[in-house]
């Protein structure tokens, strides 16, 4: 399955970004084999308005069936939940360390944004 977890670095040893629409990176890590790619948001990072809608395009571009991260806006959850993608927030730690409670099953699904629009 592919994951989006975002990412304030490029590596699976980086600190989750909290952010959603301006997390700095978002990384694509296939849960069957490891695998995975980095990409970089920062078109998105300084965005007057938009971030979320367009993060989340990207994440639905990217085939992601699931994304990780600290909060998410209502705008962000709508084009996610549309691309049919789940969403986790309130995660903390390494992108590793994430994506190890995801494959557990310890994370909890989110069913609605859990912060208003333009958070920083």
């Amino acid at each position: 399955m592919q994951v989006v977890v975002t990412s304030q670095g490029v590596a699976l040893d980086s600190p989750v970004d909290p952010r959603f629409g301006r997390a700095r990176y978002l990384v694509l890590v296939d849960t069957d084999t490891g695998e995975f790619s980095t990409v970089n948001n920062e078109i998105h990072l300084n965005a007057p308005q938009g971030a979320g809608i367009q993060t989340g395009k990207k994440v639905v571009e990217l085939k992601a069936r699931a994304v990780i991260t600290g909060h998410v806006g209502p705008k962000a959850f709508s084009v996610l939940d549309a691309g049919g993608v789940a969403v986790y927030t309130g995660a903390a730690g390494t992108v590793n360390e994430v994506l190890a409670q995801f494959k557990a099953g310890t994370l909890q699904r989110t069913q609605a944004a859990t912060v208003e629009g333009h958070w920083m």
